[in-house]
C-alpha cells in the first residue's frame, strides 16, 4: 500500500475522483500509510477510500481490513496534529515525520483536490511539530529510525562492535543513504552485513531459516526504541497540552468557515427582495422616471439593504482564532438562518479521516 511522494498528486485526483470525497490527502512513509479525506457522507466516504485502496494495492478488502483503522473529526485531527508531533512514532519524538508531513502539504498544495480544510488541517500539524520540539524536551537525545537501526546492529553484533563487521544495506533511497552517513560516523567502513529496514520490505523472511542468516525489519527496532523511552514519555505528556491547544485553535478556525454559506445565502436572499421590490416602485412610477431619477431611487435600495445587513453580516464574521468567539458566531449563524429562513440547498458533513496503516 505504500504510495511514493512522486505519485501523491495522482493518489489525491483519483480519490477526488469518487462522488462522496472532496479533498484528499496521502501521508506514506518508511513505516506509515494513511489517506486523509473531507467527505460530503462519512459511510460513502468510507466505502470510497477503501474501494480505492483495494484497486491501488490488488488486495481484496478482507485482507486489507484487519490492517485498517479509522478516524474521524476531532479524532483525525488530533491524530495528525499527534503524528506530526512524533507522538505516534515508533520512536518517539523523531523528527524525520515532521518533514514529511511538511511534504504532505507542499506537494499536496500541487494537487488539485487538497483543497482549503487539509490545508488548514496539515498547517495546523506542522505548527504543532514545531511548537512542541522547540517547547518541550522531547526531541532532546531522541533516536531516529536510522540510529534505533543502526544500534539494533550493534546489538547483534557478537563482539559488540562495528570493527569486524560486514554490513548489507538493501536499497539506494534516502533512508539508506543517511543510513550509511550514520554507520560511517560510527567507523564502520567495511558494509556487507544484511539489514532491512524498508516499506514495503526487500527481503524476503525465509532467509531467517537459513543457519547462517538472519533478518530485522522495521519491527525489529523496538527492542532499541524500548530502551530509551521513559524520558521522552514524561515530555510526550507536556507535548499532548500543546497538542491541546492548536487542536483547539484549528477546530475554531474551521467552524468559522461553516458561516460562509449563510453570509451568501443572506445576501442572496437580500438581493432577491431588493430586485423584486425596486421593480415594482418603478412601475408604479410610470415611464416618465429619467436614467438619474432611476438611478436614485436604485442606489436608495441599495443604501438601505446594506445598513440593515451590516449588523447580521458582522455577527456571522470571526477569524477564527477565539473558539469563544467563535461558539458565539454560530450561534448568531443559526439565529440568522431560523429568523431569515435560510435553509440550505443541501447538507453538507465535512467527514475528517484518516485511514490505514502498516
Amino acid at each position: 500500500l505504500a504510495v511514493p511522494q512522486d505519485q501523491w498528486p495522482e493518489a489525491i485526483q483519483q480519490l477526488c475522483s469518487y462522488p462522496h470525497i472532496e479533498e484528499a490527502a496521502v501521508l506514506s512513509t518508511c513505516n506509515r500509510m494513511e489517506i486523509y479525506v473531507v467527505a460530503l457522507s462519512h459511510n460513502r466516504g468510507v466505502r470510497e477510500v477503501e474501494e480505492w485502496m483495494c484497486q491501488y494495492s490488488g488486495l481484496a478488502l478482507d485482507e486489507l481490513r484487519p490492517h485498517l483503522f479509522l478516524l474521524k473529526d476531532q479524532d483525525a485531527t488530533s491524530h495528525v496534529l499527534q503524528v506530526s508531533a512524533g507522538l505516534d512514532s515508533l520512536v518517539l519524538g523523531e523528527g524525520q515525520i515532521l518533514a514529511q508531513v511538511k511534504a504532505v502539504h507542499e506537494v499536496g498544495s500541487t494537487a488539485k483536490g487538497f483543497g482549503r480544510h487539509l490545508k488548514g488541517l496539515f498547517m495546523a500539524a506542522i505548527t504543532a511539530g514545531k511548537r512542541v520540539r522547540t517547547e518541550t524536551s522531547i526531541a532532546s537525545g531522541a533516536v531516529s529510525v536510522i540510529s534505533a537501526a543502526a544500534e539494533l546492529a550493534l546489538m547483534k553484533i557478537p563482539t559488540g562492535s562495528y570493527d569486524d563487521a560486514r554490513i548489507c544495506i538493501i536499497g539506494a533511497g534516502k533512508m539508506t543513504r543517511l543510513l550509511v552517513k550514520h554507520l560511517v560516523s560510527k567507523n564502520c567502513t567495511n558494509m556487507r552485513r544484511l539489514f532491512d529496514i524498508a516499506v514495503p520490505r526487500n527481503v524476503d523472511s525465509d532467509i531467517n531459516e537459513l543457519s547462517t542468516a538472519h533478518v530485522y525489519n522495521v519491527d525489529d527496532l523496538r527492542e532499541v526504541v524500548d530502551a530509551n523511552k521513559d524520558a521522552r514519555n514524561r515530555a510526550a505528556e507536556e507535548a499532548k497540552e500543546l497538542l491541546k491547544e492548536e487542536q483547539s485553535s484549528f477546530e475554531a478556525w474551521r467552524d468559522s468557515l461553516e458561516t460562509v454559506p449563510t453570509i451568501k445565502r443572506l445576501r442572496t436572499k437580500a438581493e432577491d427582495i431588493r430586485a423584486q421590490e425596486l421593480e415594482k416602485a418603478i412601475k408604479k412610477m410610470g415611464e416618465g422616471l429619467t436614467k438619474k431619477q432611476r438611478r436614485a431611487v436604485e442606489d436608495l435600495s441599495r443604501g438601505i439593504v446594506n445598513k440593515m445587513l451590516h449588523g447580521p453580516m458582522q455577527s456571522l464574521r470571526s477569524d477564527g482564532s477565539d473558539a469563544r468567539t467563535v461558539n458565539e458566531t454560530i450561534v448568531n449563524m443559526h439565529a440568522l438562518e431560523r429568523m431569515f429562513d435560510l435553509k440550505p440547498e443541501e447538507a453538507t458533513a465535512h467527514v475528517w479521516e484518516a485511514k490505514g496503516r502498516d
